[in-house]
This record gives structure tokens, C-alpha cells and sequence, in this order.
């Protein structure tokens, strides 16, 4: 078994804090547990790569101190990084014991800060310990508190090792409801550099530039192969041409996936069929490539797209039927 001690106090000689974690540590470590402790204050340039460290972790202990009012900002950045680089999946099984001592006013409100971070997060929070010191001295020569100290740190063994079954949270009910985090699997110099950046607002710019060239160039290369792609479409209207005397129309055919409109102008045995823009046209015509592509294979015909629902038009209907009887491809008879 393995825990994991996070302390965010600053490390005073004179912190309660200190001194219960060293007792927990003592106690889970004659238990023969496998402790690892964090400093934040020593790591406060790495926090946001330490929520990779609970991957190897059975359970955990968040430890801090209130000096003067809540648990101090290296436990918060903790556990908004455990918020933003987490991985959920292992907090879920992850029990949490939290220890808030304090000088001042505030340690229970501490420790249920703590727990209800760890139950938002979707982790399980423990019994823990809070307490207020105002002479450390006291803590240290009272045996009754080491005892209840030592009695914690065996409940927190028998928690995870039983692994205890928890009540579910509303809060948790709430965030799988309300909010969703991205799951981001790096590792945690990555993690470290990822924030670094995202702290750099010359940089997130100059991210934003790039972003904006990329996207013009795509739209030029998407609009490029569109002309190539609408040839296509182009050479199989004239091959399957079968005009009518006297009979002249203008069609417009809007493509789903294409920016420009294939127009096509009917005048007796003349056809011109060409992808722009144009105004007036007798029969509009709205579908998508997929459609187009079947009545182009002749398993479709433009009437019974519309009367399907496959296709929306505008304009005369005698018009559009017509559209079937001078394009006539390969197996629209069958």
C-alpha cells in the first residue's frame, strides 16, 4: 500500500500541522505503507504537475494549516491542477484523508473544504483530523492527542485496505451533471510546460495568429478542391444531356458541402453548366453531395429526392420534373 502526504502550509518549525503528518507518517510507515510526502511550498513551481503523482497512490492525505483565513493557496492550486490535469478515473478510487490544523479561527470549515473539493472531484473523503493550537508545545507533550492521531492513521489504513464502500455525494450528482473537464494524458513536464504557456499571453497569441493562417489556408485548399471536385459533377451533366426543343430554364443547385452554387442554363439544344453565383433562377435546388451522388449513379431522380424529403426546392415544379427528362443517367429508368 502506498499514500501520499500533500502539505500546503509554508513549513513553519512552529506549524500543529507538521507535526500530526509526521505522526501519521510514523504510524502508516509501522504499518509497513510505502509514505511519500509533498512539499508545496518546496514544489510551488511544479504544482501543476503534481496530480500525476496520485497515479501511484492507494490513497492520500491533504494536509494545511490556517494561519489566518482558509487553507492557503499552495493547497488550492493543488487542487484546481487536480481539477484541470487529474486523472478522474484514478481519483475516483483514491480515499482522501484531510488534516487542517489552525492557529486561528477557520479549521473546520478547512477540513470540509478539503472534503468537499475531494467529493467534487470524485474522489472519497475519510474521517480526518481538525484541530486549533494555539501552543504547539501542547500538542506535542499531550499523549491523549498523539493517540488520536495514531487511532486516524490505523482507520485510514483499515479504509483503504477493506476499501470501505462510500455513500455517493450530491455534489458529485451536480458536476457529472453541469461540468465537464477535459482528460489530458501527459506526462508531467508536459503538464508543466502546458501551463507555462497558457500563463504566456505573447505566446497564446502569437498561438492565436497561427491558428487564424492555418484556418485561411485550409479554407483556400478546401475551396480549390471543391473546383476540382464540382468538374466532376460538371462533365457527367453534359455527358447525360438530352436537350428538349424550345424548352429553356435556369436551375440552381445548392450543395451542402460546396460555397458556390452549381448553376446550370437550359436553351434548347444549348447547355451551360458551370459553378457561381446567379440570381432569378426558375428552380432552386438544396441537397447534399450523398443525394447528388445517388441521382448522378441513377439510383435517384431530382423529383423523387424532393417528394422523399432528401432535397428542399424553390420554383416551379413542372420545372423541376423536367430537370429528369433532359438529364437522363445511366439507370434513372430502372
Amino acid at each position: 500500500m502506498k499514500i501520499n502526504i500533500y502539505y500546503g502550509g509554508r513549513g513553519l518549525i512552529n506549524d500543529p500541522t507538521l507535526y500530526v503528518i509526521n505522526k501519521m507518517q510514523e504510524v502508516l510507515e509501522e504499518l509497513n505503507v510505502t509514505v511519500e510526502r509533498f512539499n508545496l511550498y518546496e514544489l510551488k513551481n511544479n504544482i501543476t504537475t503534481l496530480p500525476q503523482t496520485l497515479k501511484s497512490a492507494d490513497g492520500i492525505i491533504l494536509s494545511s494549516t490556517v494561519e489566518w483565513y482558509g487553507i492557503g493557496g499552495y493547497m488550492h492550486q493543488f487542487l484546481d491542477a487536480c481539477w484541470q490535469y487529474g486523472d478522474k478515473e484514478k481519483i475516483s478510487k483514491l480515499y482522501m484523508c484531510p488534516i487542517v490544523m489552525s492557529t486561528t479561527y477557520g479549521e473546520r470549515e478547512g477540513k470540509l473544504t478539503l472534503a468537499t473539493a475531494w467529493e467534487i472531484l470524485g474522489g472519497m473523503p475519510c474521517s480526518g483530523i481538525c484541530g486549533y493550537i494555539e501552543d504547539i508545545v501542547n500538542l506535542e507533550l499531550n499523549k491523549e492527542y498523539a493517540k488520536i492521531i495514531e487511532k486516524k492513521a490505523e482507520n485510514l489504513y483499515r479504509t483503504i485496505s477493506q476499501k470501505v464502500l462510500c455513500f455517493p455525494a450530491s455534489n458529485q450528482v451536480v458536476k457529472s451533471k453541469v461540468s465537464k473537464t477535459q482528460v489530458i494524458d501527459l506526462t508531467p513536464q508536459e503538464t508543466e510546460q502546458l501551463s507555462q504557456y497558457v500563463s504566456d499571453d505573447n505566446y497564446v497569441q502569437r498561438q492565436k495568429q497561427d491558428l487564424q493562417e492555418l484556418s485561411s489556408m485550409f479554407k483556400d485548399m478546401i475551396g480549390n478542391i471543391e473546383v476540382e471536385n464540382g468538374k466532376e459533377y460538371i462533365q457527367d451533366f453534359e455527358k447525360h444531356y438530352k436537350p428538349q426543343p424550345a424548352f429553356k430554364a435556369n436551375y440552381k443547385i445548392v450543395i451542402d458541402e460546396r460555397k458556390t452554387p452549381l448553376a446550370i442554363e437550359v436553351n434548347g439544344p444549348s447547355l451551360q453548366c458551370e459553378y457561381k453565383t446567379i440570381d432569378g433562377a426558375d428552380v432552386e435546388i438544396q441537397l447534399t453531395s450523398h443525394v447528388m451522388n445517388e441521382i448522378i449513379a441513377g439510383r435517384m431522380t431530382f423529383q423523387r429526392a424532393f417528394m422523399g424529403g432528401d432535397m428542399k426546392m424553390k420554383g416551379d415544379f413542372k420545372i423541376l420534373r423536367t430537370l429528369d427528362q433532359i438529364f437522363v443517367f445511366a439507370e434513372s429508368s430502372l
